[in-house]
């Protein structure tokens, strides 16, 4: 079972490979994304895996004053959304292939259902005091 304390935890972590891999693509990639001209697609990819990793990192949070079990299941969508998102778009800017593409719509519908579930779960639940 997710805890508060492992989806902060996840959150972090994914924070830092969001740092890291925003460096890896800004010096180590920086010649493969030009000649591919995929620098912004990875670029969106970084931000948007940040963007959610702090989401994920604020679930944790808020699950010590909503206790609700969409909650975590809206963590797991962001975990989803990062893979499927963020993934094939990394995919994309490395390898300059279209294959794994259909996934980022997927990605993205994940990203969608982990803010409502979190607001519609929030509403449902009892703050604790």
């Amino acid at each position: 079972m997710l805890t508060q304390k492992n989806i902060i935890v996840v959150g972090l972590l994914l924070a830092g490979l969001t740092v890291a891999l925003g460096a890896f693509g800004a010096h180590a990639l920086k010649e493969l994304l030009t000649a591919n001209q995929r620098a912004e697609t990875f670029e969106l990819a970084v931000r948007y895996q940040f963007y959610h990793s702090i989401g994920i990192i604020v679930v944790g949070q808020l699950l010590a004053s909503f206790n609700h079990r969409l909650l975590r299941i809206s963590a797991g969508c962001f975990v989803a959304g990062i893979i499927l998102f963020s993934g094939s778009l990394y995919a994309l800017a490395i390898l300059n292939t279209t294959k794994l593409v259909l996934l980022t719509p997927l990605g993205g519908v994940c990203f969608i259902a982990g803010w409502a579930l979190l607001a519609y779960g929030i509403s449902k639940s009892k703050a604790s005091q």
